[in-house]
């Protein structure tokens, strides 16, 4: 077979032609790539040569790379090359993480006052399973080599002034970064390496603790004053108790019933998919969906309309909406009524009835078919799980409330996808009530506790034994 280039996951063959071989897996019956190279059929095996070698990191590897992400005590640095090692890295070794406390030998309030996105460091590798994990701190050559003023752009350069040992020549700005050695030197030997601007064990002074006092506000970097100077008033963030009296005015509330609720929301929806859903109603002055950590949604959201009516109309249409087979929940944000304490969903009206052996693939419409010409279906559920999957079950209200029985014997076994679904009237859950008019005022049992006391006390006659007759 003729080579040709692939990329991570394209389909390359399927399992009837060959086997997964090297670069490839077989995922249901596909065989896919999972690197980039050049695809050929070699004795019955797909494989997938790759255009450039790969390499892997191992444990006490020094690598190049770029802080992508920080957490208040973790980040997330892009690995952009091992240090020895010539090649491409795969997919699973591409980000290492780092903790606070693996920085600099100081103590760190939070990951960023250390070391910033977009900063190129040197780091030493110290775990690769199941995560890589990678340290500065270890090594005076690993640390921050390249940083950029967060302000103006510019290149920082290596200073020492109190606390802070960066600072920007162009706009003046300081800060202080976990150093290497060779920090803005690139591959040059020093005399005196970078890393001894950290100050490697010593408490911070009077204005990094101040600043750090103030939380994460205090640390917002300000745009350079030569970017905008047409003689507007400044305006900078003041916090409370500075340069007043007193608290500040609160921030402005929405108009009562205007900001909404939303529940139920499935994880792949996200901010911009919510503000589609619900912007047809009206503008919008926030809709926001807030996420963990990991980036994931938390399965609710809040909508915030200019007018109560734009709220009114949206929760009235959307409450209850199936989105990705989920039912969303949709109420007035600032309704006491937070936990569910609202009147029960009624049913629709007729007899109720449930389906069960569905395909999983059963939709609406096709079990409103099944029906057609023998009932009127007033309501339908397919049951659904937490993941929006189909049970394999649904309940249907049929208007004709007095011929639920002749209805179930006409469609009872009727066939839908290749299975033959079973329908029978739903049984009424019936609860214990000490104050029951039944006689002795005793709760009335169901009829499945009816049928299993039935059934043991058929077993019970069954394993009775004759009388044996005594030995002498």
């Amino acid at each position: 077979m003729t080579a040709s280039l692939v990329t991570p996951g394209m389909q390359v063959s399927t399992s009837a032609k060959c086997a997964a071989g090297e670069g490839t897996i077989e995922v249901d019956g596909k065989i896919v790539a999972t690197t980039i190279g050049m695809f050929s059929i070699e004795e019955g095996f797909g494989m997938v040569v790759p255009k450039k070698e790969l390499v892997s990191p191992s444990i006490g590897d020094t690598v190049i790379c770029e802080i992508v992400k920080l957490n208040e005590k973790n980040g997330e640095a892009m690995i952009l090359a091992v240090e020895g090692k010539q090649g491409s890295i795969q997919p699973n070794h591409l980000y290492g993480q780092f903790f606070v406390t693996g920085i600099v030998d100081r103590y760190m309030h939070q990951t960023a006052d250390a070391v910033r996105r977009r900063d190129v460091c040197r780091a030493l590798i110290k775990e690769v399973e199941p995560v890589v994990r990678i340290d500065f701190r270890e090594r005076d050559d690993c640390g921050v080599l390249h940083a950029i003023c967060p302000p103006c752009g510019e290149i920082l350069i290596a200073e020492q002034d109190g606390d802070w040992n960066v600072k920007c020549e162009s706009c003046g700005y300081q800060a202080y970064r976990a150093l290497a050695d060779n920090y803005g030197a690139g591959w040059a030997e020093l005399d005196q390496g970078a890393s001894a601007l950290n100050n490697s064990g010593k408490r911070w002074g009077s204005a990094a603790e101040s600043m750090f006092g103030k939380g994460p506000s205090g640390r917002a970097t300000f745009i350079a004053e030569d970017v905008r100077e047409d003689g507007r008033e400044r305006t900078y963030f003041k916090f409370e108790g500075e340069g007043g009296s007193g608290r500040g005015p609160q921030r402005p509330r929405h108009s009562p019933g205007c900001k909404l609720f939303i529940g139920g929301l499935p994880r792949e929806v996200g901010t911009e998919e919510l503000r589609e859903m619900f912007g047809k109603f009206g503008d919008m002055s926030d809709c926001v969906v807030p996420t963990d950590e990991n980036g994931a949604n938390r399965g609710f959201g809040f909508v915030t309309y200019s007018d109560k009516s734009e709220a009114d109309a949206a929760a009235a249409e959307l409450d209850g909406h199936k989105v990705n087979g989920r039912r969303i929940g949709v109420r007035d944000a600032d309704s006491d009524d937070k936990k569910g304490k609202k009147d029960k969903r009624k049913d629709p009206e007729g007899a109720k009835l449930y389906i069960g052996n569905l395909p999983f693939k059963a939709t609406e419409e096709q079990l409103k078919q099944v029906f057609k010409g023998v009932a009127t279906i007033t309501g339908l559920n397919i049951i659904t799980d937490n993941a929006g999957k189909p049970k394999g079950f649904a309940f249907a209200f049929v208007k004709e409330k007095d011929k639920a029985e002749e209805i179930v014997k006409s469609v009872n076994g009727s066939e839908l996808l290749g299975r033959k679904i079973r329908v029978d009237v739903a049984q009424q859950k019936k609860r214990s009530n000490n104050n029951s008019n039944n006689s002795g005022g005793k709760p009335e049992k169901s009829s499945r506790e009816m049928r299993a006391m039935r059934e043991e006390e058929e077993d019970s006659k069954k394993r009775k034994r004759s009388p044996q007759s005594k030995k002498d």
